[in-house]
C-alpha cells in the first residue's frame, strides 16, 4: 500500500477490525455487483469508496428519468446511457485507485458461472425472482458467497447465503417457488431511502466477509419496516430437501 492509499483509507484502517491487513484484503478483492439500480447504486459507491480493488458491474439496462429518484449513482445528463457505463464513470471519479469492469448484458448461464468463478463474492441487487433464483443456483454450484438484498414500497430485506459453510441455507431454502406477484418498484413504488438502507447493509456485509471480521448474516434474514423504523430478524435453517443445496 502506498502513502496515498494509506491516507485515502486512513479512517477505515484505524478500525482494529480492519487495520492494514484488512485494507489489503479489500484492495486485492474482486466483487460482482448484479444490478446497478436502487440497491446496486449505494452498494457500488460504498465498496468503491472502501477500496475493493476490482468491481465487476453487470446490468443490461439504460438510465431512465424515473431511476433518478433513488439510483443515486446516475445523473440527469447520463439519461439514456447504459447503467454500467454511467456507474463506472461515477466510481472512477470517486476512486481512481480501483479497477472497474462493465458487463452490459443479462448475465446468465455459462457466462454467469464464469464470472462467479473469478470473484470473491457477489451482491444480488436485481429486482426479479428469475434472476435471483438463477444467481443462487450458480452461487451454490461455484461456492460463491451471495449477499442478497431486496426493497419495495416501504419494506426491505437483507441476507447472506454462503455455500462454503455446511450450515448455510441458500436463497431457495427461503423461497421455495417464484412469486407470481409483481413486486418490482415500477409496479409498486419505493421510497428512495429504503433502497439506500438496504444497499448500505449489503455493502457492510460484503466488507465484513471480505475482511473476515464480525458475525455475518449467514443463517439470518433482516426485515426492515421503514414506516415504523423497525428491524426484525428471522433465523433461517438449511432445508435438507432443497432442490438446489439439499444434497451438496
Amino acid at each position: 500500500m502506498n502513502d496515498e492509499q494509506l491516507l485515502r483509507y486512513s479512517r477505515q484502517i484505524l478500525l482494529p477490525d480492519v487495520d492494514i491487513d484488512g485494507q489489503e484484503k479489500l484492495l486485492s478483492s474482486r466483487v460482482l455487483i448484479l444490478g446497478l439500480g436502487g440497491l446496486g447504486a449505494p452498494v457500488a459507491m460504498y465498496l468503491a469508496g472502501a477500496g475493493v480493488g476490482h468491481l465487476v458491474l453487470a446490468d443490461f439496462d439504460a438510465v431512465d428519468l424515473t431511476n433518478l429518484q433513488r439510483q443515486i449513482i446516475h445523473t440527469t445528463d447520463r439519461i439514456g446511457e447504459p447503467k454500467v457505463t454511467s456507474a463506472a464513470q461515477a466510481l472512477r471519479e470517486l476512486n481512481p485507485d480501483i479497477q472497474v469492469t462493465c458487463i452490459q448484458e443479462r448475465l446468465e448461464g455459462e457466462a454467469l458461472h464464469r464470472q462467479l468463478e473469478q470473484v470473491d463474492l457477489v451482491l444480488d441487487c436485481s429486482d426479479n425472482f428469475t434472476t435471483r433464483f438463477e444467481l443462487n443456483a450458480a452461487c451454490v454450484a461455484t461456492g460463491t458467497p451471495l449477499v442478497s438484498g431486496a426493497a419495495v414500497r416501504l419494506e426491505g430485506q437483507v441476507a447472506v447465503f454462503d455455500s462454503r459453510r455446511e450450515d448455510s441455507p441458500c436463497y431457495r431454502c427461503l423461497y421455495h417457488t417464484q412469486s407470481e406477484e409483481d413486486l418490482t418498484c415500477s409496479a409498486n413504488g419505493v421510497l428512495a431511502p429504503v433502497v439506500g438502507v438496504v444497499g448500505s447493509m449489503q455493502a457492510l456485509e460484503a466488507i465484513k466477509l471480505l475482511v473476515g471480521f464480525g458475525t455475518s448474516l449467514t443463517g439470518r434474514l433482516l426485515l426492515f419496516d421503514a414506516r415504523h423504523a423497525q428491524w426484525r430478524e428471522l433465523k433461517l435453517a438449511r432445508d435438507p430437501d432443497c432442490p438446489v443445496c439439499g444434497r451438496r
